[in-house]
């Protein structure tokens, strides 16, 4: 018979509503049965693509033994950790300060108010049925050794500090670059060692710094680590899209889960590349991501689900695997050799079992024999199992994916992934918008129970604005702020950043707060970004402040350890450059070619929009006449115009002279 987790929205839950254990979601009536039996809380905490997380629950969760020992002694709790990140935040907190060391399964023991006496992360059966018994006993005889240890973790964790704030100049913007240079991996890119995680946010900021200053070893070290990640395993030769992470130095083998956070920021990064360089391979990558949100994770609704699992039918990688042998079965003895070298798939193997990871070094000499390769190898992928997909939609992480469609469609001039980011950010709003107020997620077009925290509203507010510039449409922009005015209701911290819950939120032992980036924008550091462009786009200094005191809020860390607040320094950067406002009014092939100007430029503070002269609800375009009749572009830096211009030369000499 299912548990009561078969009620769930969450895909991660779902895939324990036949467990034996006799699950509950995070709620009040949990802790409320936990008082009334007098046990302790069993958490454990995860997600659909977690690997370790789907080993723990077929070794324990699904075994009747330690079923009954969590049934007879425990609460046992199960928690999404993208449903409710808040949750995931303070006992992962916890975690880190016991052990040394986090990651998922993550496995806490606390008392019914809460308070974590035990942490841990992933535990084979043998070691979890001592630890229970172990933590029954002390709960049973010696009860207030429990309850002292759960007190100092809280005390300890309730007592730690956010670093004050810390002015980002541009002299610090300029030291952060620097310092990403000796952790940078010349031969290999990226920075630092195995695992390697794809440095999205830092790679953006370098791009945005090498659009400010024109320094080339921003660009240089973006170049190397873009490059080498889409020639890497790491990346779906054959279908797009970019795994979590490598495991090894040189991105050749991935863990072969594919986020859509990841993939969103990584197409922003490689159209941002593209834009700077004109590299084919920035183009054709960015294409080919873009084209595998919309294609493998785009719901029936208009959303984004959030994940494919690294598994497929319990084993790791079994879809994307490859052997000499394998490719001859698909492609013919001459067609597999040639595609076996030309991927990199060697008779010894370079992952598992004698099976190899795709590769692609060098560009194929024939492009049209490649074509038909990859498509008859995908062909052949298809019949294989598939990895399961999380279809919950996310809401911070599709407006990462709105704003990189937007970006994306703007930039090469491709309305089909503008009308991609049209159709979630339209579900966005009229689903996960409720009251004013937006939910974390939902499924199947049902929104879910949890409540959003900081980065749902600002990766949101940083999509719809993206989608504003692409399309002129004054809705996302109203909508935009409106968001931003709850935000800064709601969750604004005293020294100008952000909380990560809103002040009317379930009360956690504490209130969770991010202080740097990881491999997503912080809330505090969403949120500045966005308020940074409605700033803007709409002559808002209200908004323009709240930014720049966001920004400086988390300036010590960005400071200190540039790699971990890549998105900070990245919206410093515009703050630097800008505001640098291009409004172009008119319309026809006049218009195109002063838009495809603007959009061209790489200062990282331009913000853009072209539409009819005083267009509604557009402040950019408020007051921007036709010149002599024709379109104009009126190019403003820090809100002081030149003359407006009807030609694409000149809108390009008032640009790089507005980025000096």
């Amino acid at each position: 018979m299912p548990n009561r987790l078969a009620t769930a929205t969450s895909p991660y839950l779902l895939q324990h509503r036949d467990n034996p254990v006799d699950w509950w979601e995070w709620e009040p009536a949990a802790f409320a049965s936990a008082a009334e039996r007098d046990v302790p809380v069993f958490l454990s905490v995860g997600y659909s693509a977690c690997h370790w997380c789907h080993v723990m629950a077929h070794e324990s969760f699904e075994d009747a033994e330690v079923s009954r020992v969590l049934n007879e002694g425990y609460v046992a709790v199960k928690v999404d950790r993208e449903e409710r990140p808040d949750v995931d935040a303070v006992y992962m907190a916890a975690t880190q300060a016991l052990t040394g060391q986090g990651g998922w399964p993550m496995t806490v023991l606390m008392t019914p108010e809460r308070e974590p006496f035990f942490c841990g992360t992933y535990f084979p059966k043998v070691q979890l049925l001592q630890v229970l018994d172990a933590v029954s006993d002390a709960w049973t005889t010696r009860r207030d050794e429990v309850l002292a240890s759960s007190t100092h973790i809280v005390g300890a964790l309730r007592e730690a500090t956010t670093p004050p704030p810390h002015a980002l100049t541009t002299g610090h913007l300029d030291a952060a670059a620097a310092a990403l240079r000796p952790q940078f991996d010349a031969a290999r890119g990226g920075f630092g060692r195995a695992p390697k995680f794809p440095p999205s946010l830092a790679l953006e900021f370098l791009l945005r710094h090498h659009g400010r200053t024109g320094d080339p070893g921003a660009l240089e070290m973006v170049d190397a680590t873009c490059t080498a990640m889409a020639r890497g395993g790491i990346y779906d030769q054959l279908a797009g899209g970019f795994a979590r992470y490598a495991v090894d130095i040189a991105w050749v083998v991935p863990h072969f889960e594919k986020m859509l956070y990841d993939n969103a920021l990584l197409t922003r990064v490689y159209a941002h590349w593209w834009r700077a360089t004109g590299s084919p391979l920035a183009e054709r990558v960015a294409r080919e991501t873009a084209d595998f949100l919309v294609r493998d994770l785009g719901t029936s609704e208009g959303g984004f689900a959030s994940a494919l699992d690294a598994d497929a039918a319990g084993v790791e990688g079994l879809t994307y695997a490859w052997s000499r042998p394998l490719l001859d079965a698909v492609l013919g003895a001459d067609d597999g050799e040639r595609a076996a070298d030309l991927l990199r798939v060697t008779d010894d193997g370079t992952f598992e079992d004698g099976l190899s990871t795709l590769q692609l070094p060098v560009d194929p000499a024939d492009p049209e024999w490649w074509d038909d390769v990859r498509s008859r190898l995908l062909t052949a992928r298809a019949g294989r199992p598939q990895p399961g997909r999380d279809d919950k939609v996310v809401t911070a992480w599709n407006g990462l994916a709105v704003a990189a469609l937007a970006d994306l469609g703007s930039i090469l001039g491709e309305p089909r992934y503008v009308e991609a980011a049209t159709r979630a950010a339209t579900f966005l709003l009229d689903t996960h918008l409720v009251d004013g107020r937006l939910r974390r997620s939902s499924r199947d077009g049902l929104v879910g129970k949890a409540v959003g925290v900081a980065d749902d509203y600002g990766d949101l507010a940083e999509g719809l604005l993206a989608l504003h510039q692409a399309t002129a449409d004054p809705r996302w922009l109203a909508t935009a702020g409106d968001l931003l005015d709850t935000a800064l209701r709601h969750f604004a911290a005293d020294d100008g950043g952000f909380h990560d819950t809103a002040d009317d939120a379930e009360p956690l032992f504490t209130r969770p707060r991010a202080v740097g980036d990881n491999v997503e924008p912080s809330g505090t550091t969403s949120l500045a970004g966005a308020l940074l462009t409605y700033g803007a786009l709409t002559a808002s200094p209200r908004h323009l402040d709240a930014a720049s005191s966001a920004v400086d809020a988390v300036g010590a860390v960005a400071a200190q350890n540039p790699r971990f607040a890549g998105w900070a320094l990245a919206v410093a950067e515009a703050r630097a450059a800008g505001p640098l406002q291009v409004a172009v009014v008119g319309s026809g092939s006049e218009l195109d070619a002063l838009v495809a100007e603007a959009r061209a430029a790489t200062s990282p503070g331009l913000v853009l929009v072209a539409g009819e002269p005083d267009a509604g609800g557009i402040p950019l375009l408020a007051d921007r006449p036709l010149v002599d009749g024709r379109s104009a572009a009126y190019v403003c830096r820090g809100f002081v115009c030149d003359r407006p211009t009807t030609d694409p030369a000149e809108l390009r000499r008032q640009l790089q002279a507005a980025n000096i």
